[in-house]
């Protein structure tokens, strides 16, 4: 299931995703992207369990999982993913478009929530836009988050980051994942060390560091800790 000739810089995707239909035209699509690198596609929650369980397995830069699994609610799927592998970037593609599954979808670690009337084309643009930083959420979830949040709920600071994507502003501040990256690199660990500490790809960690370069306008090492030591961003560290 993965391309032929990946390369090397690709972006690991795994899919969770029982609808047959759906699960062959995202692998299409993934297979084809000169970008993307298929690691795995099971049908079930016992399947992805199974393959999070595997201790040769890969841990992948993005997961998209259906939440209405056969057997089960694909939320399962994305706490153990972030529970084995905190550097994962997990993102919802389903039916379910109700405050209650996205709410609990957030807080169960996603990073992004799609509805599946997008084609596999634009779930592999969102796809990009995770791996970069970006929060995908489709604009009807994120009017819902909206009104939540003014009926006086109290979202997740991830479901606030969403909102933001959705409504297209940048972030000025570093995420946590950002944040753990910055305290890592500011004690003199190499890419490799941070991508082995975050269970990443060196791939994906020199992309925090170039996110994080970008938010503090910093060309290097020596300057992106200076400024965050500055903004008291490496207290406690």
């Amino acid at each position: 299931m993965t391309p032929t000739s990946p390369a090397a810089s690709a972006i690991d995707v795994a899919v969770v995703e029982d609808d047959a239909a759906c699960r062959i035209a995202l692998v299409a699509a993934l297979n084809a992207a000169p970008d993307m690198r298929l690691l795995w596609a099971p049908a079930t929650r016992a399947e992805a369990l199974a393959a999070l369980g595997d201790r040769m397995a890969q841990a992948p830069d993005v997961l998209l999982v259906d939440l209405g699994l056969p057997d089960g609610s694909g939320l399962d799927v994305i706490a153990a993913a972030r529970t084995r592998w905190p550097g994962v970037a997990p993102m919802v593609s389903t039916i379910f478009g109700d405050e209650e599954h996205v709410l609990a979808a957030i807080e169960a670690g996603a990073m992004g929530y799609l509805l599946k009337d997008a084609t596999p084309e634009a779930v592999i643009g969102e796809v990009r836009s995770l791996h970069a930083g970006g929060s995908p959420i489709n604009p009807l979830v994120a009017r819902k988050l909206l009104l939540h949040a003014q009926r006086g709920g109290a979202p997740a600071a991830d479901v606030a980051e969403a909102i933001e994507a959705a409504a297209g502003d940048e972030l000025p501040s570093l995420s946590a994942r950002e944040l753990e990256v910055l305290r890592l690199v500011s004690r003199g660990h190499t890419l490799a060390e941070v991508a082995q500490a975050l269970v990443v790809s060196p791939h994906t960690a020199r992309t925090f560091v170039r996110r994080i370069y970008a938010k503090l306008q910093v060309k290097s090492r020596d300057e992106a800790v200076r400024v965050a030591a500055h903004q008291g961003l490496l207290d406690g560290r």
